[in-house]
């Protein structure tokens, strides 16, 4: 039996997140993380940060090293400097992109994300997470800190809607970077065939509408917001399926939006 009290060092977490951890170590860092949800939260933070990255910047690194740097000595490089480099790298991105840099020494606050950029996050999640084998989510269902631990990095109560009658089972979620520099919830359901869908949470300074269906190549999502937060549910593009699933889930988190039972 794995002891999930034994300690676990940064380096082994940062190892795990990119998949270099020795296998005698693997079994002992995953107890340690169901253990210790602020690390979990960590990981995922590392995690989403290194994707990221890898989908904004991948272009560049495959280009050709200029001949001038020293790669031994980059290398050599501590690795906790390497992914605050990576931290700083996204951070600069959204919120450069967002409002600029800074303003009498001070930070901006970026804005929260519109309805129709809610929307295109949420494909891009879902296109990149629903075709991973080995972790397409972060923490599993059974898992009791995964709803309580997005709903805190959001800033919002979430729900899991019960997507059952469409024989969609909750596999787990998993936190997101956004634009804005907020955090963002997906939770991601399986069918029996392996068909996937997800359900985006963010942040949104959106008035509150309808669902709107959007379209991209074999994937689409139906997308709304409701008071403070924008929803996403994505998956294949059927769209009369997509639509009755993202009624249901509506349904649900309007439900407790409005408190009734």
């Amino acid at each position: 039996m794995v002891d999930r009290d034994t300690p676990v060092s940064d380096d082994e977490l940062h190892a795990y997140v990119d998949g270099e951890l020795k296998a005698d170590r693997r079994k002992t860092v995953e107890a340690w993380l169901a253990a210790h949800p602020a690390d979990a939260a960590r990981v995922a933070a590392w995690r989403a940060q290194a994707e990221l990255i890898r989908v904004r910047y991948g272009g560049i690194a495959r280009n050709a090293v200029p001949g001038h740097l020293d790669l031994d000595r980059l290398a050599r490089a501590e690795r906790k400097w390497t992914w605050l480099a990576a931290a700083a790298v996204v951070s600069a991105f959204m919120i450069g992109n967002a409002t600029g840099w800074f303003g009498r020494g001070a930070l901006m606050v970026a804005p929260a994300l519109t309805a129709p950029t809610v929307s295109a996050e949420a494909l891009d999640a879902h296109k990149l997470y629903v075709a991973e084998v080995r972790h397409p989510i972060e923490v599993p269902a059974e898992a009791s800190h995964l709803i309580p631990w997005l709903s805190r990095r959001v800033g919002s109560t979430l729900r899991a809607p019960d997507l059952g009658p469409f024989g969609l089972k909750l596999m787990g979620g998993r936190l997101l970077p956004t634009q804005s520099g907020k955090p963002a919830a997906m939770l991601m359901y399986e069918n029996a065939s392996g068909e996937r869908y997800t359900l985006y949470c963010a942040r949104s300074s959106a008035p509150d509408t309808a669902l709107h269906y959007n379209v991209a190549g074999q994937v689409a999502a139906v997308y709304w917001v409701d008071g403070d937060v924008g929803f996403v549910v994505s998956g294949p593009a059927d769209r009369e399926r997509l639509l009755k699933i993202a009624q249901a889930a509506y349904e649900q988190l309007d439900r407790r939006t409005r408190g009734s039972s």
